[in-house]
């Protein structure tokens, strides 16, 4: 399902080397940052659950970035994960917040249109 499901999102691979050039050239988007693994259960179900919610997905306007931290060991070490999925979200290069493990829909979509309203950003092209 993951190489689809990034398509199917335009959620585009960064690795530890590249992330803060592709902060910077996000500009004043949104940017949703994807930490997974492969055969995570956990990050499956988001992968579903956003399937599953596709337009309502798509509509949080988010600019996606994804790292699978079991293949980039040293992204993980950055951001000093305990385990996945986690997310992390960023405006202008700054790191606002994260939410780690997979809280479900309702929970996700209400901290991403908080992050909206904190930062003032419209929806971005992802």
């Amino acid at each position: 399902m993951a190489a689809g499901f990034f398509e199917q999102f335009g959620m585009q691979p960064v690795d530890s080397a590249g992330l803060d050039a592709q902060l910077a050239a996000a500009g004043d988007a949104l940017v949703g940052l994807y930490l997974w693994g492969t055969d995570c259960f956990n990050c499956e179900q988001f992968k579903k659950a956003a399937a599953l919610k596709a337009d309502a997905f798509r509509d949080l306007g988010l600019t996606w970035l994804q790292t699978d931290v079991y293949a980039d060991r040293p992204m993980g070490l950055r951001f000093g994960l305990h385990g996945v999925p986690t997310f992390y979200f960023f405006h202008r290069g700054k790191k606002l917040g994260r939410i780690t493990s997979w809280p479900g829909w309702p929970q996700f979509e209400s901290a991403v249109q908080g992050l909206r309203q904190r930062t003032g950003s419209g929806h971005a092209a992802s």
